[in-house]
């Protein structure tokens, strides 16, 4: 009696798996179930961020008459959205984050946003400027603690030729790369107006914030636009 064992035939593992998929799951096949649910998958994948595309660009924004008539118009007169290059940052560019679960994140911290626009919080244009303080700080929080992810999604210290600026604002961001300043601490109001109120605002919400994490109190003016109302930033003619 031989003690050689018979060798398994080659590709043995794939036939094993063949049958498994081909062995009858009630009336369909197993692997007739896999393929169908991977490509009801894709559509469903397809289909959501379509969705999610479809909710997250300048026109969709500005189908509530409260983002239309108020902070886009006020945008409309900015470099942002006017410049010789032709090149615009628009609502989501700066207001939703890039990466997809933070936009996830995002996405549903604007289901209160949805809440409150059922409502009618600021369906009036003094609703809004009544609320615009405390619409002012949650931005300002949001941009504070992801650093400024939508700024930087364009201009990065690493990449600015400060001898190309203006005296003032080299100094500026050499003292904000120093002291490890992100854009929203100096450029509040770049886009849109500043609300009433913004100086107080701005000195308390610093003073809480850098309570909060344990941070020393700036030794100059986060915002000079805000802190000094000589400073309003105005947008430099283009060369």
């Amino acid at each position: 009696m031989s003690n050689t064992e018979t060798p398994r035939p080659r590709f043995a593992w794939l036939r094993a798996l063949w049958g498994i998929l081909s062995k009858p799951s009630g009336k369909l096949s197993l692997g007739f179930l896999l393929i169908v649910g991977f490509g009801t998958g894709v559509l469903f994948w397809a289909g959501f961020n379509w969705g999610l595309e479809l909710t997250n660009n300048e026109t969709f924004c500005r189908t509530c008459h409260e983002m239309n008539d108020n902070v886009y118009q006020e945008y409309r007169t900015t470099i942002h959205d006017q410049n010789r290059t032709g090149v615009r940052a628009t609502c989501p560019d700066c207001h939703v984050p890039h990466e997809f679960f933070p936009k996830m994140k995002r996405k549903l911290e604007a289901s209160n946003e949805v809440l409150h626009k059922l409502l009618g919080t600021i369906d009036t244009r003094e609703k809004f400027e009544a609320h615009r303080i405390e619409l002012a700080q949650h931005e300002w929080a949001r941009m504070k603690g992801n650093d400024s992810h939508g700024c930087r999604s364009c201009h990065t210290f690493d990449n600015m030729d400060l001898t190309k600026q203006s005296p003032r604002a080299r100094l500026r961001h050499e003292q904000a790369q120093e002291q490890g300043k992100t854009c929203i601490d100096c450029h509040k109001g770049i886009a849109h107006k500043l609300p009433a109120g913004a100086v107080e605002a701005e000195r308390a919400f610093n003073e809480k914030w850098n309570a909060d994490h344990g941070l020393p109190s700036t030794p100059f003016p986060a915002n000079p636009a805000v802190s000094d109302p000589a400073a309003t930033i105005t947008t430099a003619p283009e060369k």
